[in-house]
């Protein structure tokens, strides 16, 4: 699913190094900016190179424009990817119009695991002003790091394609 970039660094002392970046893109309107922002750095940390689809402030914007522009983006770039508005609700149907994006809204990281495990979501929905930034953290790191179970699974995502 996750394209990855690699880094090949020699150096005389250390030899030769390979480091894999994934690609992640994230979104959000107004309301999603601040945890957007946070997110970005945290997984920066985690060595994930950030690819940032706006909104660039907290200037009143329309979640619709940057879920649709998220969705086509995952599915162009068959990477995964995260969407922020104040619920995630909005911005989360607003990525699911485009054809081949499974976006989940979660509040938890159970939802995260489950919504990898059995839905192959491709993009993660999260809510503002419903969870912080620590709850965000666990959230991202649940989604990521699980993968899809296929088998039984495999034919109910192809039913909602």
């Amino acid at each position: 699913m996750c394209n990855y970039i690699v880094f090949v660094f020699i150096s005389a002392e250390d030899g030769l190094k390979l480091i894999l970046m994934r690609k992640i893109a994230t979104s959000s309107d107004h309301a999603g900016f601040e945890l957007k922002e946070f997110l970005k750095v945290f997984l920066k940390e985690e060595k994930y190179e950030v690819i940032d689809l706006g909104t660039d402030s907290e200037k009143s914007v329309d979640y619709p424009y940057f879920g649709k522009k998220l969705g086509e983006f995952v599915v162009r770039e068959k990477i995964q990817g995260i969407v922020v508005c104040g619920t995630g609700i909005g911005i989360s149907i607003a990525a699911n119009k485009v054809t081949g994006v499974r976006a989940a809204n979660c509040i938890n990281s159970t939802m995260a695991k489950l919504a990898r495990e059995h839905n192959n979501a491709n993009v993660l929905g999260l809510g503002s002003r419903i969870v912080g930034t620590e709850l965000a953290k666990d959230i991202v790191n649940s989604f990521l790091e699980t993968d899809f179970m296929g088998e039984r699974h495999s034919k109910r995502v192809r039913q909602i394609e």
